[in-house]
């Protein structure tokens, strides 16, 4: 079978002048069609149809045919019809012809061989690319504003409402004529808002380099009861802040998908590291995120072997030796490193959306209400000596809030708790800064939460739940916190606890003060300004 695609580029655009060979992302626009020519799996020839000696030499450049234009062809009242069928090579045999528009520079090559595909299968005579755009709308009949539909609906509810695309023309052969390229068996094939750009201003022109220069992003992630919920929180949260909707991928062997409860984004599980390199060869990613903890040199490389060149790698919490192949790593837990592509310190905390809505709490004159909160998973089991210590006879005056995680593993036993009267047991809490923003101190760890607490200005006391939290630099107490290490005994959380409770409205106010000195809510400008810059 033979297909020939015939592309139009005459010269002389007034609204965007030299449109065709516009600049855009490093290439010229007609590049980017004769490319998705020359890629297709199914078009067997390509001819540019042209007046413009740049054109001819973009087309030469390029290893593709093209034919002169005429000058009669060449006017603003031409119809694409007769350009086409002057484009086909006499005595040549085709069974289709398919004209690609250079005003649609962001079309794939993916999408053009389906829709080639699509037309043979069916037997079509003529195929044209469309978007689908359903919209209530209306129409003028007697002078008047009328509705075309009968009831209102939700747009997601409303019938198709298909508008043409002019990425691309498929015809039978037999169908192309000097007047039409459109046969009786006619179709339309769906193609994506972003595919189906037509440059006509320079509205679209900014658009469309927008969409070519958009990196492909994954976002690798592993969360659970030992490794922390901390990497998933931040893993959506910076999807949030890209424009474009990244692979969100994890190890199904160590992460459950539950975990990163209900958000749209693209969840993909992987069965280990030959697989996630499997994938990374196929999708081709050009921006690649990791938070996973500590990476060794091996996996790095592996990765980066997978990966297309000049591809960028980007570790979130990584202190393992893989950091060093990494483009750029970013550790708010830390506060120096040796190496200038390691941003460390809190300056880099990427905190939820919703905290930045809320103004750090007033310093009552008594403590009332106690937070309690160890993350997702709290592998060492604070909550439940919390909940042992709090629920005595000598703390019933005082209000406690005790969140439990995710992640957390005994979750029905815990909530046996809220049968004491000044105990709330609350299990996955989908507004902390609401519940934060009403509490008078804080217990927690030395991760994600205690960066949330000093967000609002909680006088806090942590601990640490692993070795590795043990280095955290952030919660300590020259920073307003109350560090008491790595699994303290009863007694000393207990007594921490009394301190707290009976400390006066000064001396918590300058604690607040010192949790206040960090600026934590512009972490995310910092990491995607630096990310950007890749």
């Amino acid at each position: 079978m033979r297909i020939l695609a015939v592309i139009p580029a005459r010269a002389g655009s007034k609204g965007i002048p030299n449109k065709n060979i516009r600049i855009i992302n490093g290439r010229p626009m007609i590049y980017y069609v004769i490319s998705n020519g020359l890629k297709s799996k199914l078009i067997t020839d390509i001819v540019v149809t042209t007046d413009s000696p740049e054109v001819i030499q973009i087309a030469k450049q390029m290893g593709v045919n093209y034919k002169k234009r005429k000058a009669e062809l060449s006017g603003d009242n031409i119809t694409l019809d007769a350009v086409v069928f002057d484009a086909i090579p006499e005595g040549e045999e085709y069974d289709y012809i398919v004209t690609l528009q250079t005003t649609s520079p962001t079309l794939s090559v993916e999408t053009l061989d389906k829709a080639i595909e699509y037309t043979i299968s069916n037997g079509l005579d003529t195929v044209i690319s469309a978007v689908n755009h359903p919209h209530l709308s209306w129409r003028e009949q007697d002078g008047k504003k009328v509705p075309n539909y009968k009831k209102r609906l939700n747009r997601q509810y409303l019938p198709p409402y298909y508008l043409e695309a002019g990425a691309f023309v498929i015809s039978k052969r037999s169908v192309v004529k000097p007047d039409s390229r459109i046969g009786k068996n006619l179709d339309l094939f769906e193609i994506s808002d972003d595919e189906a750009i037509d440059i006509d201003n320079f509205a679209d022109l900014q658009h469309a380099a927008d969409i070519l220069a958009r990196k492909k992003i994954a976002i690798y992630v592993n969360g659970n009861n030992k490794r922390g919920m901390g990497h998933i929180y931040r893993a959506l949260e910076i999807a949030d802040e890209l424009y474009c909707k990244p692979d969100i991928i994890f190890d199904k062997n160590q992460t459950d998908k539950k975990s990163f409860g209900r958000t749209t984004h693209n969840l993909i599980p992987v069965d280990g590291i030959g697989e996630l390199y499997e994938k990374c060869k196929k999708q081709q990613y050009n921006l690649f995120i990791n938070d996973i903890l500590a990476t060794n040199k091996k996996y790095m490389n592996g990765l980066r072997a997978s990966l297309p060149g000049g591809a960028k790698i980007i570790n979130f919490e990584d202190d393992g030796e893989g950091n060093s192949e990494a483009d750029l790593v970013f550790n708010a837990l830390y506060n120096e490193s040796s190496s200038s592509k390691i941003k460390c310190g809190a300056k880099y905390y990427i905190c939820a959306k919703t905290f930045l809505m809320y103004n750090p709490i007033a310093i009552s004159s008594k403590v009332k209400d106690v937070l309690i909160a160890f993350g997702g998973a709290d592998p060492q089991n604070y909550t439940d000596r919390l909940l042992r210590i709090i629920s005595k006879q000598e703390y019933k005056n005082c209000h406690f809030k005790v969140v439990l995680g995710r992640a957390k593993k005994n979750v029905k036993s815990l909530l046996k708790y809220n049968n004491c009267e000044n105990i709330d047991v609350l299990h996955d809490v989908k507004n902390m800064p609401e519940l934060i923003s009403t509490t008078d101190m804080a217990i927690t760890s030395r991760g994600r939460t205690g960066y949330e607490l000093a967000l609002l200005g909680v006088p806090t006391i942590a601990m640490a739940q692993n070795a590795r939290e043990e280095k955290h630099g952030f919660v300590n107490d020259d920073n307003g916190f109350s560090y008491i290490g790595l699994n303290p005994s009863d007694e000393v959380i207990e007594g921490n606890l009394r301190t707290y409770l009976n400390l006066s409205q000064e001396s918590r106010q300058e604690l607040q003060d010192l949790l206040l000195q960090h600026d934590l809510r512009n972490g995310r400008k910092h990491v995607m300004s630096l990310i950007n810059s890749l």
